[in-house]
């Protein structure tokens, strides 16, 4: 590089909205991851191309920033994301508090690095949901504990999806 020119501009960091603002936004196809974000892991989901069914793929046990935004890169790599859907933890009065406001700071850094859609998606009451189901379907405590973060991102990304095609419909 000469001695005159300037660096690369950084970056543009993609949208990140909620859903219902940026969904013409989205492509018409293509894989979604759906994430839970919470202080001590990152519960990830993904959906077809279709944008039918969300199922669950991992709970990210959280480090530090670049590290997990590293594997939520690459997990939407492997399957060709087209976008994020992040839950948004609402309070049930439909206030923000903190941890909203972390979820805001996550998701704007995050775009920046992921180059995808970050769309949010209230999450209210959805660990309770999957809580219930879990209990309902005689899980253990001890297992429960390991996979809710996930589950609870498949719901997130569930209703989510199914906004989406209710629109297109």
């Amino acid at each position: 590089m000469s001695e005159d020119a300037s660096p690369p501009p950084p970056p543009e960091s993609a949208p990140v909205a909620p859903l219902a603002e940026i969904a013409d936004l989205l492509p018409p196809r293509g894989a979604i991851l759906g994430l839970d974000l919470g202080t001590k892991t990152i519960g990830v989901a993904s959906c077809d191309p279709d944008r039918r069914l969300a199922t669950i793929v991992e709970t990210i046990q959280r480090s530090k920033f670049t590290p997990d935004a590293a594997r939520l890169i690459a997990l939407a790599d492997e399957r060709k994301a087209v976008a994020f859907v992040l839950g948004l933890p609402l309070n049930m009065d439909g206030s923000e508090g903190p941890r909203v406001q972390a979820s805001r700071a996550f998701a704007r850094n995050f775009a920046r690095l992921s180059g995808r859609p970050i769309a949010f998606w209230d999450e209210r009451l959805s660990t309770v949901a999957v809580e219930r189901a879990l209990i309902s379907a005689d899980m253990s405590r001890a297992k429960r504990a390991t996979v809710i973060d996930q589950h609870a991102a498949a719901f997130i990304l569930q209703g989510a999806i199914d906004f989406l095609n209710r629109r297109r419909a």
